[in-house]
C-alpha cells in the first residue's frame, strides 16, 4: 500500500510539472506578475553551477529569457535593447540573461551583440520549466533547423527538443516579477520604449 501511495503521489507530482510545460508555444503558463520569481540552479559563462537567486541578489533586474545564440531574433532584439541599456543601469538595473545554449554557447552571444550583461546557461530547462516558458518543438520544425544549419541539440547540449517563449521580465529588489512581455510568435519582441515605462513604474 505504501508502494502505491508513493507512486501515487510521484506521478501527481509529475503531472504538475509538465502542466507549466507546453506542447507548443501556444500552450505555455507564463508565470504572473506579482509572483516572486523561481529559483533554480543553471551554469554562468564558465560552466559553473550558480542559483538564479544569487544572481538576482537584492538587484532590480531586466531579465531577457532568449532561444539561443542562433536566433536572428533574439540578437536583433539585444541590439535594441542595447539602445535603452544605459537608462536602465542609471535606474538600478542589472541585465540578465537567460538560455538553453551550453555555456560555451553563450559566449556567441556575447560576440555577436557585444552585450555587458550576465548571461546564463539553462540547458536542462530547469528555470525556464519553472517559469512556465517551455514548448517542445515538433519535427517538422527540428528538421527545418536542421536544414539552416541550426542543431538545438548541439546548441544546448541536451535532447529535450524543448525552447522557451521568447520573453523579458522586471523584478524587483525583493525578487518579485513586476512586468512580463511574452509572445509566443517570437519575431515579436518587447518595445524598448514599453521596457523603460515599465522599468520605471516597477520602481515607484
Amino acid at each position: 500500500m505504501k508502494y502505491y501511495l508513493v507512486l501515487v503521489f510521484a506521478l501527481i507530482a509529475m503531472s504538475t510539472s509538465l502542466s507549466a510545460q507546453g506542447q507548443t508555444a501556444q500552450d505555455i503558463c507564463p508565470i504572473l506578475i506579482g509572483t516572486d520569481l523561481p529559483d533554480a540552479t543553471v551554469r554562468n559563462i564558465e560552466g559553473a553551477d550558480v542559483q538564479v537567486s544569487s544572481v538576482t541578489n537584492g538587484q532590480p533586474t531586466v531579465m531577457i529569457i532568449y532561444r539561443g545564440s542562433w536566433c536572428p531574433y533574439c540578437n536583433k532584439h539585444f541590439s535594441k535593447i542595447g539602445g535603452i541599456e544605459a537608462e536602465l543601469k542609471e535606474m538600478g538595473y542589472q541585465m540578465v540573461a537567460v538560455s538553453p545554449d551550453t555555456p560555451e554557447n553563450l559566449t556567441k552571444t556575447i560576440d555577436k551583440n557585444d552585450l555587458t550583461y550576465t548571461l546564463l546557461s539553462d540547458s536542462k530547462l530547469d528555470f525556464i520549466n519553472a517559469l512556465g516558458l517551455s514548448f517542445l518543438v515538433d519535427d517538422k520544425t527540428i528538421k527545418r533547423y536542421k536544414m539552416y544549419g541550426i542543431n538545438l541539440e548541439k546548441a544546448s547540449g541536451e535532447a529535450h527538443h524543448r525552447l522557451p517563449v521568447p520573453a523579458l521580465l522586471i523584478i524587483d529588489k525583493e525578487g518579485m516579477v513586476q512586468f512580463t512581455y511574452v509572445n509566443p510568435n517570437y519575431k515579436v519582441r518587447a518595445n524598448p520604449d514599453v521596457v523603460l515605462a515599465a522599468a520605471r513604474a516597477a520602481l515607484n
